[in-house]
């Protein structure tokens, strides 16, 4: 199975510090976010990686290289640098990807999920990780009935992880350019074509430099923090 990283997002919300840094080349625990992805991705047996760049795109190749320091293979998939988001970046990298259903991994996501564990072929349309709501989210996002299968309604509610494995098929009748992956998903939710999973183990949403501070002081605590 292949991967796709989203790594092209301007990073907003973690202003100033992505005004000279991409947000997955951040560092936690002495290297960039998106080097712990390539760690359990290869301990999952996933080296074949596609990445997007957008926003000050052309940090990524010039720090990752083509990934083989960390046993993986590279490829970029170039966008504007105001990005196509999540649904864009995606259907423009269906060539890299192939006709097989993929990984795809949000770039400023950090958790101990088992990539290993992840079905090789979805029974629908898409498989989500879902993960218990954090405090930031505590709505969720979608519903986990007891066969497996996602909806937008009912409980428990769970908050999408940004971990899914999507079938090529998903994206039928989109044309290039810029979209949100979300409707693509609700759609096939809606006609049943949605399985997923609750990952009980860690989970961060790194999307504020105060979120990744306290995941450094996690990973990394210092003698007042034991």
């Amino acid at each position: 199975m292949k991967a796709m990283i989203l790594a092209a997002g301007r990073g907003e919300r973690m202003r100033p510090l992505t005004d000279h840094t991409p947000k997955p080349l951040l560092p936690v625990a002495g290297q960039p976010l998106i080097v712990h992805h390539f760690e359990a991705l290869r301990a999952g047996g996933i080296t074949e990686l596609v990445i997007n760049t957008g926003h000050l795109g052309e940090r990524l190749p010039a720090t990752l290289g083509d990934g083989r320091r960390w046993g993986v293979r590279i490829i970029y998939s170039a966008e504007p640098p105001d990005a196509l988001e999540t649904g864009g970046g995606i259907f423009q990298a269906l060539p890299l990807l192939g006709p097989a259903p993929f990984l795809v991994v949000n770039g400023d996501i950090w958790t101990d999920y088992p990539f290993a564990r992840l079905p090789s072929a979805p029974a629908g349309l898409a498989h989500l990780i879902l993960v218990s709501n954090p405090p930031h989210h505590p709505q969720g996002d979608f519903a986990l009935a007891a066969d497996g299968r996602v909806w937008e309604s009912g409980s428990p509610r769970l908050t999408f992880s940004g971990i899914s494995v999507l079938r090529p098929e998903l994206f039928t009748g989109c044309s290039p350019g810029r979209f949100p992956l979300g409707p693509l998903l609700r759609r096939a939710i809606s006609d049943g074509a949605t399985t997923g999973e609750h990952h009980a183990g860690a989970w961060r949403d790194i999307g504020t430099p105060q979120r990744l501070a306290e995941l450094e002081r996690e990973l990394c605590p210092i003698d007042g923090d034991r």
